[in-house]
């Protein structure tokens, strides 16, 4: 039975009507802002470990954590420094939405990844070894993603919650065995 792992969990909120990204970048210790490269301002903080997008609509972006608790933590951290810093209509309590969850797994055995391409048919699957070494399998329901690799290790994406990723495993893991193939 292989252990579905976190391995980054993204999630975006409003905190303000307003961010001005040049105001923050001369307060923020640590911000770094360049609107020509990029039209958000970066900060990181290591406690919770997390990364923020901070837009001038107000709308952040918090990357970079293993579970939700270290996202709405890093969040409300975020938002108390900002609002200490006199930035003006912080949102204390900000409405959190996951909106991606990258999860790893290892089922334990050598794939044979044309046996599984040609196995699983065309319509959810890309395998283009010459491009990329693994196989891409989309599954409807849960509607995530799922990097397959020949060593048996998995990359799931797209889930907002674990048990979503941890179904596609399963989704894979019966779908495999039903072909014979572990």
């Amino acid at each position: 039975m292989s252990t579905v792992k976190i391995e980054n969990v993204v999630a975006s909120t409003s905190l303000a009507d307003k961010f001005d990204l040049e105001r923050i970048l001369l307060l923020l210790e640590g911000a770094d802002y360049n609107k020509e490269k990029f039209p958000g301002l970066v900060y990181r903080t290591s406690s919770p470990k997390a990364a923020f997008l901070l837009f001038t609509t107000g709308k952040i972006v918090c990357t970079g954590t293993k579970n939700a608790d270290d996202v709405r933590k890093a969040t409300h951290n975020t938002a108390r420094r900002l609002s200490e810093l006199g930035i003006p209509g912080v949102n204390m309590d900000p409405d959190i939405i996951i909106q991606n969850i990258v999860a790893s797994a290892d089922i334990g055995v050598d794939l044979n990844l044309n046996a599984i391409c040609a196995g699983l048919g065309l319509e959810n699957v890309e395998y283009e070894p010459e491009q990329f070494p693994g196989l891409v399998y989309r599954v409807s329901d849960p509607k995530v993603v799922i990097l397959i690799f020949s060593t048996g290790k998995l990359v799931i994406t797209g889930g907002k919650k674990i048990d979503e990723c941890e179904r596609g495993v399963d989704i894979v893991k019966e779908k495999l065995e039903n072909m014979g193939l572990l």
